[in-house]
């Protein structure tokens, strides 16, 4: 396993609509000013490079800047937060940095270079900050790097020190030849590494703990009525679906509408996210909504008869185990190698989920997750105005149901297939590299120039 990088990095509680335009640069500016004496800053500047500044408005990055600069974290900080203080420094045009001083600055100072990439990664920025006497405190460059993770530059080689793990892999031949050796499935290789740094309890809990925000992000995401924030006038459909479902099956088990339980799901998380809610990252926020409608079928007709922990744990387990993979071996980001790092690895990850807790062996799940991502390559990220909505929000509807898919192909055979996990990660990266960066989340390609906005 990749050091380092775990379930509870490849799912964590945050905020949307993005990941690596959202998250990562409020991660990326709170980590900033622990670094500094806040209460000595005096003026700060921010600069945002590539596809931070491309699409920042829309991903709401400059907002995230700003409310990481006052010391929040997207793990804990809630919307209501998240609006209050939004609100307040546009008023004001002041950040209260690290909650205490308070320096003039607004979104209208942020300083956007959307043709200059820096040599980290697509998603650069820049953060300087001055005391009074105009001392530099500190001055830093971060990369958001897909899925809320970030490296401050310079930094790269200590974030890989870490503890190492019983089962190290970053190819899917190395998860194989572990589970074989010790005769356990991918879940419980996973697990083993997990306790390196957490004990069971901990790790189940945490697990659970991620099950239970997806669920409240569907409940949440279903109960907001009207359109969505942004200018494109995208109306919500989750509470829609939700009343109609109510009515249709108000058992919610009836196998007839599986595929419209798991649109909905896959709809109402996204939503959610459109509208900067609280979601799981999972490994994106552009793709939250995949693995949240992919349990939701797993749970509620593929393992009847099993407890929700049964499945939950094992499920998000696996996926974790082959979004190490993706994070290890190619991106997951879009701004990186499009929308099939995103859509793409979290498909993938979720039909692998799937195919475990239907009892698949180790090559049936590895199959599984290969199909899944043969089948989004090429998948290009450009989201109409820079918005997570459009064509986001559907293709997570889309891209469940071919986890799902994907996950009983694999089943009905025996784990021997042609086109490897490995090559097939291996040709998303390559394509990934070979692909226009129109259409790498830069808005400038795609359905993104090609649909006239109302």
């Amino acid at each position: 396993m990749t050091p380092g990088i775990g379930v509870f990095d490849l799912f964590t509680v945050g905020i949307g609509p993005s990941s690596s335009h959202t998250v990562g640069p409020m991660r990326a500016a709170a980590d900033f000013v622990s670094r500094i004496d806040a209460d000595a800053a005096n003026r700060v500047q921010v600069d945002l490079y590539g596809s931070l500044a491309a699409t920042g408005r829309g991903h709401g990055t400059l907002t995230a800047v700003l409310l990481g600069l006052e010391g929040l974290e997207p793990d804990v900080v809630l919307p209501a937060q998240v609006e209050e203080r939004t609100a307040a420094i546009a008023d004001e045009r002041r950040v209260r940095v690290g909650g205490t001083g308070e320096v003039p600055l607004c979104e209208d100072d942020v300083i956007l270079h959307p043709l200059t990439i820096l040599p980290g990664h697509t998603n650069g920025l820049r953060l300087r900050a001055w005391d009074a006497a105009d001392v530099l405190l500190d001055d830093a460059v971060y990369y958001s790097t897909g899925g809320g993770f970030i490296v401050r530059d310079g930094e790269q080689a200590q974030a890989a020190a870490t503890a190492s793990v019983p089962f190290p892999f970053e190819t899917a031949a190395e998860l194989l030849a572990h589970c074989d050796r010790e005769d356990l499935s991918m879940a419980e290789i996973q697990r083993r590494n997990e306790l390196v740094s957490r004990t069971g309890d901990e790790i189940d809990g945490g697990i659970l703990h991620l099950a239970d925000v997806m669920s409240e992000s569907v409940v949440s995401g279903a109960s907001r009525e009207g359109m969505l924030p942004g200018g494109l006038r995208v109306p919500r459909r989750a509470p829609a679906w939700r009343n109609r479902l109510r009515l249709d099956d108000p058992t919610g088990d009836d196998p007839a509408l599986w595929q419209e339980w798991v649109n909905f799901v896959a709809l109402a998380v996204n939503e959610e996210n459109a509208s900067g809610g609280r979601i799981v990252t999972a490994p994106t926020n552009g793709a939250a909504g995949i693995i949240p409608a992919v349990l939701h079928y797993a749970t509620h007709y593929a393992a009847k008869g099993r407890s929700r922990d049964e499945v939950v744990i094992p499920f998000l387990l696996t996926a974790a185990a082959i979004g190490v993979l993706y994070k290890a071996r190619a991106s997951i980001s879009g701004a990186e190698v499009g929308c099939q790092g995103e859509v793409g690895s979290a498909s993938s990850m979720a039909a692998a989920g799937l195919a475990e807790v239907l009892g698949g062996t180790p090559r049936q799940v590895e199959n599984a997750a290969e199909i899944a991502m043969e089948h989004n390559l090429g998948l290009t990220c450009d989201p109409i105005g820079g918005l997570v909505q459009i064509p986001c929000i559907e293709r997570n509807a889309i891209a469940a149901a071919k986890a799902i898919n994907a996950a009983k192909m694999a089943l009905w055979g025996d784990g021997t297939h042609r086109v490897s996990l490995d090559e097939v990660i291996v040709t998303m990266r390559e394509t990934g590299r070979d692909m226009s960066s129109k259409y790498k989340e830069t808005a400038l390609g795609g359905l993104a120039v090609s649909v006239v906005e109302c």
